[in-house]
């Protein structure tokens, strides 16, 4: 499991397991428990790019980010400790 700590979101944290490119299980530590429940069960099995492109940019309110936003973050990062 990887962990990223978040920042200017409700969640506090997210874990998230990627394999072959591919998310295989996310949670979120914090936040809205509905929402970020349909976002787990809708990013199981999906393309990290994939993701990373659907997620990026979403603002929450007034806020300049969101739980998804920060998770297309941790994605990127993720991505990046590969290289």
């Amino acid at each position: 499991m990887n962990i990223y700590k978040t920042v200017g979101t409700c969640a506090k944290e997210i874990e998230f397991h990627v394999e072959d490119n591919t998310i295989k299980d996310v949670k979120f530590q914090g936040g809205c428990p509905g929402s970020l429940t349909g976002i787990m069960s809708l990013l199981i099995g999906t393309d990290v790019d994939v993701a990373i492109e659907r997620l990026r940019g979403i603002t929450c309110g007034s806020k300049t980010t969101s739980c998804p936003d920060q998770l297309s973050k941790a994605l990127e990062s993720y991505k990046a400790s590969l290289l």
